[in-house]
């Protein structure tokens, strides 16, 4: 089986919002969701962590990252 993008499959869970934002954007620009967010992984930084960083434990507040959709050309 030869798939260029098949590396890994991700399962997301996405909130009314969120779903609905994704498939307006994708809807407007013409583009795949898979395209979309892949493109939005990819303009993560990644920063460095320290051991002690590491394995500090998480507090129990949730993290939540806000991104914004890419504007369309």
């Amino acid at each position: 089986m030869n798939k260029k993008w098949a590396v890994k499959r991700i399962t997301i869970n996405l909130a009314s919002v969120e779903s609905e934002k994704l498939e307006k954007y994708c809807a407007n620009t013409g583009r795949p969701a898979t395209d979309v967010i892949r493109e939005l992984i990819r303009s993560l930084t990644i920063t460095e962590m320290s051991a002690s960083e590491q394995t500090t434990p998480c507090s129990s507040e949730p993290v939540v990252h806000n991104h914004s959709l890419p504007t369309p050309c």
